[in-house]
């Protein structure tokens, strides 16, 4: 059973959860515009915005409770963050048979 968060830990966990979503988007338009435009900081802001993501779902999984098998969940959806912008520009590059890798 997961534990109720605490209301001492309620805005930090809007807050952490609202990074969530910023540093995902984030890691996606940057890893999309390095391919568009190859350039190797926009690379490196990519995997910049990956590590604070991964550090927010790991901030999450501590302030939510998340034990067991919601800790692999969290390990899975980092691992589709991750993943899925590599797979969404092979995916365009095939479909539209221009440039890319």
């Amino acid at each position: 059973m997961i534990e109720a968060v605490a209301p001492a830990d309620f805005i930090p966990t809007f807050a952490v959860s609202a990074a969530i979503v910023l540093f995902g988007a984030a890691y996606a338009a940057l890893f999309a515009y390095s391919r568009i435009r190859p350039r190797p900081w926009l690379h490196l802001a990519a995997g910049v915005c990956y590590a604070a993501l991964a550090f927010s779902v790991l901030l999450l999984s501590r302030l939510a409770h998340l034990d067991g098998p919601w800790r692999i969940v969290a390990a899975l959806m980092l691992a589709g963050y991750l993943a899925a912008p590599w797979a969404i520009w092979k995916l365009c590059v095939a479909s539209h048979g221009e440039g890319g890798d």
